[in-house]
């Protein structure tokens, strides 16, 4: 099986700021990660990312919210979407 690329959304939320969203299904989990999927969703204010949600390899499964960066507890696609989300409006009340 190849990789299957399941979502590649880009969403323009105002004239400021802007969302990404890239998911996969891999073969075999990612080094550092316990599934099959590859991600990476952010959220560009002003053309700098403050908030993103990704697995590169080796890292494991993890958001960045500012400077910080932080685990993130995977446990599917929707879910995933729903936490980015609901970062990214709370992101936006600030």
């Amino acid at each position: 099986m190849k990789a299957e690329l399941l979502m590649r959304e880009v969403w323009r939320l105002d004239e400021h700021a802007a969302v990404e969203i890239v998911i996969w299904r891999l073969p075999k989990p990612l080094a550092g990660s316990r599934h099959g999927f590859k991600y990476r969703l952010a959220y560009i204010e002003r053309n700098r990312c403050v908030l993103r949600y990704d697995n590169e390899a080796g890292k494991g499964d993890h958001r960045h919210a500012g400077r910080r960066e932080q685990a993130y507890d995977f446990s599917d696609p929707d879910t995933l979407l729903a936490d980015f989300w609901r970062d990214v409006d709370e992101w936006r009340r600030r």
